[in-house]
């Protein structure tokens, strides 16, 4: 029992250290083993995304020059009228006569459609009638005015007659009251009656004169709502003449497509009408160039075999499918035999010319946009992705200011499938 004791007194337990445990070891080798299918991961997947191998001849290759750089961009431009005038109804109705067609020339006032519209009649009858009943009560308030006045001046002129006889018939009556061949009744009823004429003749008068004053102000107010009056009547009338549509100017009927029987609300357009004043050009630009593009600025046309001068005109700054519209008008006289819709090639200089560093204009800049692009290397075997600066740019040349060097070689054709890719390893 003793020696049991002992020998259990000195065996004492081993500790094995923290890595030396299986816990940790099977960590260890998990997590060895999650980075080398990283590793793997990223070397196979990793150089996929990044490069790529393509055949020289797929790639067009251009070289950093240095030389004059042409500011202009190309046009394509169609030939539309200078002015063009639309024709649309005013009150609508069912189209009756069908008196021109498109492609006709027709001259000013010339009938080319006539409507019917029976509900716009009877509105027209019933707008005239009351119309000219309010032009006859202004009429008649007129004509009273006027009677007024020729009543008042009636009054006074007789109370003016009656004070003047009067006072010659009291003149005899005294005479004749003094000698006693007159009673003094009959001389005081002639002086009574006098001084009641006396005191009426400048009630009178200035009855009349505010009349007077009255008739001259309402006067101007009775003409203008008698004026106003016969203009809407007279537009009334118009209405129904407007269902006879007439052409405004002499010129060609262009967009016109009716049938008898059709019915037309209104504000619909009828057609349009092209008078004879010229033509002008219209040409759709990229909306890169819309801040570089004003009134004012040169441009040409190629024409049978000539080039013609031209200027914008105007500018419209509404973008749509990524282009904006200019107006373009002839230097001169517009050429001759240009027909509507006609197609022509040209130029519009943005800018006068200039000496920098060039690189040819290509595919890679409609995916890139100028930001960035592939540099060969100097062995000519791959192709490395450089952050590059280009300034102005037209259908031929870009400007290249910064990142590239004169005499460096450049993929400038389409990077459809390249956005991702650092290196192009070039196979011959």
């Amino acid at each position: 029992m003793t020696e049991v004791s002992s020998t259990s007194a000195m065996d004492r337990p081993i500790h094995r250290a923290w890595w030396q445990t299986k816990a940790w070891i099977r960590a260890g080798i998990a997590v060895g083993v999650l980075l080398l299918i990283t590793a793997s991961a990223l070397a196979i997947l990793g150089s996929a995304q990044r490069s790529v191998r393509m055949a020289t001849a797929q790639l067009t290759i251009a070289t950093v020059e240095h030389g004059v750089y042409h500011d202009f961009i190309p046009l394509r431009a169609k030939v539309v009228p200078l002015d063009t005038i639309y024709l649309d109804t005013s009150e609508g109705g069912r189209v009756d006569k069908v008196l021109a067609q498109a492609g006709d020339t027709v001259t000013a006032e010339q009938p080319l459609v006539q409507l019917s519209n029976s509900t716009l009649e009877l509105d027209v009858l019933d707008r005239e009638g009351r119309l000219v009943e309010s032009i006859t009560q202004v009429q008649s308030y007129e004509t009273q005015l006027e009677q007024n006045r020729v009543e008042n001046e009636k009054t006074l002129a007789q109370v003016n007659y009656d004070i003047i006889r009067l006072q010659r018939s009291l003149d005899r009556r005294k005479e004749l009251v003094t000698r006693g061949l007159e009673a003094v009744e009959v001389k005081d009823k002639l002086q009574d009656e006098l001084d009641h004429d006396l005191k009426l003749q400048p009630l009178v008068l200035e009855g009349s004169r505010k009349q007077e004053q009255l008739r001259e102000q309402q006067l101007p107010q009775i003409q203008a709502q008698l004026e106003t009056l016969r203009h809407d009547l007279k537009i009334t009338h118009a209405t129904l003449e407007n269902l006879l549509v007439r052409a405004p100017v002499t010129g060609r009927l262009t967009a016109m497509d009716l049938k008898v029987g059709q019915n037309l609300k209104s504000g619909e357009r009828l057609a349009e009408l092209t008078p004879d004043t010229g033509n002008k050009l219209a040409a759709s630009v990229d909306e890169y160039y819309l801040g570089r593009v004003h009134v004012g600025q040169a441009a040409t046309v190629d024409l049978a075999d000539q080039s013609v001068q031209l200027t914008v005109t105007r500018v419209y700054p509404q973008v749509k499918d990524g282009l904006f519209t200019v107006d373009l008008r002839f230097e001169g006289s517009a050429p001759t035999g240009l027909l509507p819709g006609e197609a022509l090639q040209g130029k519009l200089a943005l800018g006068t010319d200039s000496q920098g560093t060039l690189l040819p204009a290509g595919g890679f800049l409609e995916r890139t946009g100028g930001d960035w692009v592939f540099v060969l290397a100097k062995d000519g075997k791959s192709a490395y992705r450089r952050t590059i600066k280009i300034g102005r740019r037209n259908a031929e040349q870009v400007e290249v200011l910064g990142g590239l060097a004169v005499g460096e070689q450049a993929i400038i054709s389409d990077y459809t499938g390249l956005e991702r890719i650092d290196r192009v390893d070039l196979k011959q």
